[in-house]
């Protein structure tokens, strides 16, 4: 698990939409999406429900972006004060 997997479920979780997330990242979709399947993976979790139409956090996504949201605002709080 890397902090931009991290980066990238959280601004996933709260696009809800993996163009307009890639797009914020500043990376293509399958970049994007390569990430997220490789994060699902090492956890051994599915993290969003996907199909053609939509993307929606799993119960499990949906308990763990807070607390991913909140690490990254952290490291970053600390990453400011260097």
């Amino acid at each position: 698990m890397t902090l931009r997997q991290l980066r990238y479920f959280a601004v996933l979780g709260e696009e809800l939409n993996y163009r307009r997330a890639a797009e914020k990242l500043f990376i293509t979709q399958p970049a994007l999406s390569t990430a997220i399947k490789q994060l699902e993976h090492q956890f051994g979790v599915v993290l969003f429900h996907r199909n053609t139409r939509e993307v929606a956090l799993t119960d499990l996504g949906a308990a763990w972006l807070p607390q991913v949201q909140q690490a990254i605002a952290g490291v970053d709080a600390v990453v400011d004060n260097l």
